[in-house]
């Protein structure tokens, strides 16, 4: 894996803008909470901001809160308006523009929420939303109508609903807790709802979305690794957005989780000018797996309100399958997957190897485009 971010720019990072920081306190993931760059001030006062980018965040009331921790600030360039993270976490006048087709809630959790903070969709499935905050905001978030804002509960107190509707319905094996960012919360916090969690019978696998590791890695100590490998089978899907992100820091964090024999996989945003390209989204998986993640989904962008900017053509989205699948090891391909609206639920979406048939004759194409043909028995043999 190489890591542009080495840990002698990182450091020049810090020395400049935080000359009171030691490297104890940057490597204190509570440090770097409380010292986010959450203002116009605060971004003004680490990066050459366009009229843009100015005029954006003159605008920020009641639209979904700036956030970026000091680490995560020192991987974006200061200059280059181009730069792929600088995209993603710096807001842009297009977030006020809404399309048609746009919804502030387009995979209707809200109508699929039978309790606060729980999504039940798919039958033996839920999404529980433990809290709204994350260390970093993504401009494109999925929950940018909440996410910052304090709607969700995130007392234990207010937890035990949506812990008793998972109780009290056996069909219901698999909970993904999510957010906000769940690895925000404290160690006894975290540790208080698998516990329950796990104390269901019929809940059979626990998993926790975050993106953590790659803007917080601070936050995966060796005491949260060795809290969160009681709870096996426990997987952790983790978002990340470009190769940018594979540092020495994140490989390291999501060591200690993988150590701790906990399956990674990555869920990963298609998104336009950022890392909608072959190479670098071959890049991108090439290090994930060296990091010992495996890529999983690759998402369509949801057309969240003030997202347009974001959104890439279905095409393009089928097109980086297309050269992944074949042209490297079949674990950097991950399933290209599209949320449709309302709940509808995640539909695959992927190049179309099956060219037509022919009677008991499939006629198949592979990944260099080349025909071949599959014949089908017509006459089965029976079991004697």
């Amino acid at each position: 894996m190489t890591d542009r971010h080495t840990p002698n720019s990182i450091t020049a990072f810090r020395k400049r803008y935080f000359p009171g920081a030691g490297a104890r306190e940057w490597n204190d993931w509570r440090w770097q909470m409380r010292h986010r760059v959450r203002d116009a001030k605060g971004l003004e006062r680490l990066f050459s901001l366009t009229e843009d980018e100015q005029a954006a965040l003159q605008g920020l009331n009641g639209a979904m809160p700036l956030g970026i921790t000091p680490y995560y600030a020192a991987l974006i360039s200061r200059d280059d308006t181009r730069d792929p993270l600088r995209k993603a976490m710096i807001p842009r006048l297009g977030e006020r523009h809404a399309l048609p087709g746009e919804q502030a809630d387009p995979l209707g959790e809200q109508a699929h929420s039978p309790v606060p903070g729980l999504v039940h969709t798919y039958p033996d499935k839920v999404l529980f939303l433990v809290t709204d905050l994350c260390a970093s905001y993504c401009r494109y978030c999925t929950r940018s109508r909440i996410v910052g804002k304090g709607t969700l509960p995130t007392a234990r107190q207010q937890w035990e609903q949506a812990i008793e509707y998972i109780r009290n319905r056996p069909e219901i094996r698999d909970v993904l807790i999510s957010g906000g960012d769940p690895l925000i919360l404290s160690d006894a916090r975290l540790e208080w709802l698998l516990t329950r969690l796990r104390d269901i019978p019929h809940v059979e696998m626990l998993r926790i979305g975050t993106k953590i590791p790659a803007v917080l890695p601070q936050r995966i100590t060796p005491d949260l690794a060795r809290m969160l490998k009681r709870f096996h089978p426990l997987y952790v899907s983790i978002h990340f957005t470009h190769p940018s992100e594979l540092t020495k820091a994140s490989a390291r964090a999501c060591s200690r989780l993988a150590d701790a024999g906990i399956p990674l996989g990555s869920q990963t945003v298609l998104l336009a000018g950022i890392n909608d390209d072959l190479a670098t989204m071959r890049d991108l998986m090439h290090g994930l797996l060296n990091m010992r993640v495996k890529p999983y989904y690759l998402h369509q962008c949801d057309p969240v309100s003030g997202t347009s900017h974001f959104r890439t053509p279905i095409e393009k989205g089928v097109s980086i399958i297309r050269g992944l699948h074949g042209h490297t090891t079949g674990y950097a391909v991950p399933a290209y997957m599209l949320d449709a609206a309302g709940g509808g639920g995640k539909v695959p979406i992927n190049p179309d190897y099956i060219k037509r048939r022919e009677g008991n004759v499939w006629i198949l194409s592979n990944y260099r485009g080349l025909e071949y043909r599959y014949a089908e028995s017509v006459d089965r043999p029976t079991n004697a």
